[in-house]
C-alpha cells in the first residue's frame, strides 16, 4: 500500500479493551486433534462426489433454538440478497464433519440486540478466534433501531451436522470489527472476527490466513465451506473453483454459495496446508468476499487468541 494507511481497517470491538504485492502468510494453520483429511489435486479438497469443472452435549433448548429453520444474518442489514448458486447445484455436503478442516467451519447462531436470531459461519484462525462477516457480529441499517449495533450473542458450533455436534458448542465473550464497516457500512470492509471464553480452537484446530499477490490468487482455486441456509438446518456444503478476478480489498469467484454462509473462509491450498484469502460475504452474478490483504492480515493477527 505505498505506506499509506487505510483507516477504515481502524479495529473497533464491542468491549473496551487495551499491502505489498508479495505473498505474505501471517499465519499457519493448525489442524488440532487426529482425523485430519488428505488434501487433493489440483487445488481442491478430496471431497467424494465432488470434482472441479474444465463432542458434547448441551441444553435441549439450546439445541432446539439451533435447529430451527432460521433466516440468513444478511438479511437484516441488507435484505433479501440475490442467491448464489450458479446453474447446476453440485455443492457436496461434508458428513460426517469431525474431522480437518471441516470441523475448523462453525455453524453460527446469532441473537441481535432486540432478540432476533439469525444464521452464519465462521472459522477458526486460533484457539479462541474465530473470523467471520462483519455483518455477522454488527447489523446496520436494518430498520430496526433495536436491532441495529453490535449482536446480542453469538453461539458457536464447530463442525456441526444437522442434530450432531461432535465438539458441543461455545459463546462468544468479544466481537471485533473495522470502523469501514460498523460506521461507512462498506462493503470491502465487511469482515470481523468472534473471540470465545475457552480454548476450543486447540481442539478443532484452524486455518492459516496469507495476504497472496493478484498473480497467486489468479492462479489459485478457491474452496469454501460453510452452513447454507437452503439446505438441511445445521449441515455443512463444500463448493470449490477458480479465483475469478480481484481489486486491492475483494476477492470474486464463481464458487456456489447461499444465504448462511456468511463469514465463511474463501481458502486454497498450499502444499498441503489450507491457507484462508478472503471472507466470504456476498452473492450476485459472481460472488465476492473481503480480501485478506496486509491490513486485513494485521488485524485478524491482532485480534487471533
Amino acid at each position: 500500500m505505498n505506506g499509506f494507511k487505510d483507516e477504515m481497517h481502524t479495529p473497533v470491538a464491542n468491549e473496551i479493551e487495551e499491502v505489498t504485492d508479495t505473498d505474505v502468510i501471517g499465519l499457519e494453520p493448525e489442524s488440532g486433534q487426529d482425523q485430519e483429511v488428505a488434501t487433493g489435486t489440483d487445488g481442491y479438497e478430496s471431497v467424494p462426489g465432488y470434482t472441479l469443472p474444465a463432542a458434547g452435549d448441551f441444553e435441549a433448548s439450546v439445541r432446539a433454538a439451533f435447529e430451527e429453520d432460521l433466516p440468513d444474518i444478511g438479511v437484516a442489514s441488507f435484505g433479501m440478497l440475490p442467491q448464489t448458486v450458479h446453474g447446476t447445484d453440485d455443492r457436496v455436503r461434508i458428513s460426517p464433519a469431525s474431522g480437518y478442516p471441516w470441523r475448523a467451519h462453525a455453524s453460527l447462531l446469532i441473537t441481535a440486540r432486540d432478540g432476533a436470531r439469525y444464521i452464519g459461519t465462521g472459522w477458526f484462525v486460533g484457539p479462541r478466534t474465530l473470523i467471520t462477516a462483519g455483518h455477522c457480529v454488527f447489523i446496520r441499517n436494518s430498520g430496526n433501531p433495536a436491532r441495529d449495533g453490535w449482536v446480542q450473542s453469538v453461539q458457536v458450533a464447530p463442525g456441526r451436522d444437522a442434530a450432531s455436534y461432535p465438539y458441543g458448542t461455545a459463546w462468544a465473550t468479544g466481537l471485533r470489527s473495522v470502523t469501514g464497516w460498523t460506521v461507512n457500512g462498506n462493503a470491502d470492509y465487511d469482515y470481523g472476527a468472534i473471540i470465545l471464553g475457552s480454548n476450543l480452537g486447540s481442539t478443532t484446530g484452524w486455518l492459516g490466513a496469507a495476504n497472496y499477490s493478484d498473480a497467486t490468487l489468479l492462479a489459485s482455486t478457491g474452496n469454501l465451506s460453510g452452513y447454507p441456509g437452503d439446505k438441511p438446518s445445521g449441515t455443512q456444503w463444500y463448493h470449490a473453483r477458480r479465483i475469478h478476478s480481484v481489486t486491492a480489498r475483494k476477492v470474486y469467484y464463481d464458487i456456489d454459495t447461499f444465504g448462511g454462509q456468511s463469514g465463511s473462509a474463501v481458502y486454497v491450498l498450499n502444499n498441503g496446508a489450507r491457507y484462508a484469502v478472503a471472507v466470504h460475504a456476498y452473492g450476485g452474478s459472481v460472488n465476492s468476499g473481503t480480501r485478506i490483504n496486509a491490513e486485513v492480515l494485521n488485524n485478524i493477527v491482532q485480534w487471533r487468541a
